[in-house]
């Protein structure tokens, strides 16, 4: 079998949730000397919870002239802790116009504290006519001066960067167009975005006392990972619900991720 049918193997392989056979597969695509077998064999065992031998295979796509490999390779490294090799890597990508590396390494930068040169790379990459990277860049923008010249722009990059929706909603919000920032903040709701659960469950409490939509809002957050949705969900159950027993277990949880706000409920209600 030649690597293309190979390749095509691995692929069926892997959608069928059998990672091991299409790992195989791969692996000796990458024997008959194809670049993307290692970057796929890269794939599946980063997915496996294998990463030191998938930044092995990845490495070795990039030896091989699979450019495309450097974004999963630097995000990978930086995940691991390396995140100088990381960045390099990501740097290396972003010169060769490697697919997401430009707005990979800008992230990373922005972590690093660089947010200047990661506000540099990104407009770089919205002048290039990366659309994605221009609501990214507007969205750094508002956050750095809450600039309402920034309102149709953020309008446009609403359905392109989850943050901008609710960027959007702020600046609504600091206009006193409470009905349209519900509106936009309900969409992202809709569509699952995480970065608008806690905005819209506190707009749905503080502003229209509508403690049921908001409890809904917040527990979505919950579920998606948001800390600070723990934290006002546990302040929601404690004084709306007077459920000591379910706040403690929200703020407890939020306390635990490093909310210092959670902390001050817990020393305050439980004598922590």
């Amino acid at each position: 079998m030649d690597a293309d049918h190979l390749l095509d193997r691995g692929c069926d392989l892997a959608d069928a949730g059998r990672p091991e056979e299409a790992a195989a597969c791969f692996a000796q695509a990458e024997q008959l000397g194809s670049a993307v077998g290692a970057f796929n064999l890269g794939n599946v065992l980063r997915d496996l919870g294998r990463p030191r031998p998938a930044v092995d295979a990845y490495e070795r796509a990039v030896a091989g002239g699979e450019d495309d490999a450097r974004l999963n390779l630097g995000l990978l490294l930086v995940q691991l802790g390396d995140v100088a090799g990381g960045t390099a890597v990501l740097r290396s990508g972003a010169a060769a116009e490697a697919m997401g590396c430009a707005l990979a390494l800008a992230f990373a930068l922005r972590e690093q504290g660089e947010r200047d040169d990661a506000e540099a790379v990104v407009a770089a990459q919205a002048e290039a006519g990366d659309p994605e990277a221009a609501a990214v860049l507007t969205c750094w923008r508002w956050c750095r001066t809450g600039d309402p010249a920034l309102e149709p722009d953020l309008r446009v990059g609403a359905d392109l960067y989850p943050s901008c929706r609710a960027d959007l909603a702020d600046l609504l919000m600091r206009a006193d167009a409470l009905d349209e920032a519900l509106t936009v903040l309900r969409r992202g709701f809709e569509l699952g975005e995480v970065e608008c659960m806690l905005p819209l469950g506190n707009l749905l409490w503080d502003a229209f006392g509508d403690v049921d939509a908001a409890e809904t809002a917040y527990r979505a957050g919950s579920a998606a990972g948001d800390v600070n949705c723990h934290t006002n969900l546990g302040l929601l159950l404690l004084e709306e619900r007077d459920d000591r027993a379910g706040a403690e277990v929200e703020l407890r949880r939020a306390s635990a991720d490093g909310d210092a706000l959670a902390d001050q409920h817990l020393r305050r209600h439980w004598g922590d």
